[in-house]
Order: structure tokens, then sequence, then C-alpha cells
């Protein structure tokens, strides 16, 4: 039986794992990742917008969702087990339409099999709180065969 070197992404591992993805697509950058924490950043642009012309629920909810389970992976044997995300809740706060959307996911649980973050969307600019969300995550175990 041999065995494999751990898979333990670096922040430019994750943050190139973006391309390609919405994550890519609406611009996402990893600003600071530990232990305890991911923060990361979007502009609002046209395309983030709902048709009143306010940053969308559904882009923001994106966003909590990113720094949560991206977070997850954060020290993690991505060999031996990877995060699924089996909860997510938000409250919108506020709006904005311009400027741009930071998320801070902070680890409230960490345990063998799950972890649990909170994590707050803020206007970088006027640093007005847009949404706060918690996100719960599994650790799948991969199987080997």
């Amino acid at each position: 039986m041999s065995h494999t070197a751990p898979k333990i992404w670096t922040l430019a591992e994750v943050q190139s794992s973006f391309q390609s993805t919405i994550m890519g697509t609406l611009g996402l950058v990893i600003e600071v990742c530990n232990d305890e924490m991911l923060q990361l950043s979007m502009p609002i642009s046209r395309i983030t917008l709902q048709p009143f012309g306010l940053l969308h629920g559904g882009v923001t909810m994106l966003l909590v969702e990113s720094a949560a389970s991206f977070h997850a992976c954060w020290g993690v044997d991505l060999n031996e087990k990877y995060p699924v995300g089996i909860e997510i809740n938000g409250s919108h706060l506020n709006s904005a339409s311009s400027g741009h959307a930071r998320a801070i996911a902070k680890v409230l649980r960490r345990s063998k099999l799950l972890i649990v973050h909170e994590v707050q969307v803020v206007h970088a600019e006027s640093e007005r709180t847009l949404c706060v969300g918690r996100v719960t995550n599994f650790y799948k175990t991969i199987k080997r065969e």
C-alpha cells in the first residue's frame, strides 16, 4: 500500500481554482486566509446586480458560501476528505449598488466531521454590513478501493 503525499492547498492554489468558475467570472479575490478566518472580495458590477440596481441576494449568498467552503479546505488533506455544504442561511441587512463586497468567514466550531462558519458580508468602502450568514460543511471521507 503506497502512501500519497498530503494534498493541502496553498492560498495561491485556492485562488487559481477560481479560474473558469463562477468565482472567477465574478472576480472573487482572496485577501486573507489563516487557521481561523478567510476574507475575500468581489467588485459590485453590472453582472452582480438584480434588475433594480442592487447587489443580488443570490450573489451575496455565493460570497457567503465561497468564503466558508474555501476556508473549510484550509489545512485539510484533500486526499483524505473534502468539505461539502449541508446548511446555509443568511440575513440581508443593507444593500449596495457599487464598490466592493467583502466576505469575512470566521470559524464558530470545528470538529472532526463538521466545520461551522459565520460570514459577514460588508460593503468595503462604507463598512456597512450587507449580510450575515452561517454555513455548515461536513467533511466527506474519500473512499479508498
